[in-house]
């Protein structure tokens, strides 16, 4: 058995989670690379893990939002990894999609996915350093926003707030 780690984000903080995940046996951990979060590819990396992936062997996480903004995105992989015969193990709360605590988890996640509204993704909050990375790399506030999938408004005000800080 193959134990695969998944980050979804590559950066500072992710180190913690990494070591994590290799202390628990994961023979890999992979992550998604911010630059391809900006280009729009938010799980290249996770869909190659789940293309890569074989019977028997199991993706380990940090936390269920790993998977996704949304519990629809977290059953689509939970169907993927059922397909090529793996499974998923979660740390953070501890469970697993084997055995009888496996239908649990997707009866949870399908009741919940069954009262979001349909087509209506969470957005994730940009925090200013990436703001910050993507100015420092000649994108514009109006592109910032488009990529990351914010207002306007919000990328004025995270600059705004980063200058007043140096200030």
């Amino acid at each position: 058995m193959l134990r695969i780690g998944y980050v979804r984000l590559r950066d500072a903080q992710s180190a913690d989670e990494t070591a994590a995940l290799k202390a628990l046996g994961c023979h890999v951990v992979r992550a998604e690379e911010p630059a391809a979060m900006f280009a729009g590819e938010e799980t290249a990396t996770l869909d190659s893990i789940l293309d890569f992936i074989g019977a028997g062997d199991q993706l380990v996480i940090s936390r269920l939002a790993q998977l996704g903004p949304s519990s629809r995105c977290a059953l689509d992989v939970l169907d993927r990894l059922e397909q090529r015969g793996a499974s998923l193990r979660i740390l953070d709360p501890e469970l697993s999609t084997e055995g009888p605590g496996g239908h649990a988890l997707r009866a949870a996640l399908e009741a919940v996915a069954a009262l979001e509204p349909a087509g209506v993704v969470r957005r994730r909050r940009p925090d200013a350093q990436e703001i910050l990375q993507l100015q420092r790399a000649g994108v514009g506030p109006v592109e910032i926003a488009r990529r990351l999938g914010v207002s306007r408004m919000t990328v004025w005000r995270k600059l705004k707030s980063f200058e007043n800080a140096l200030a």
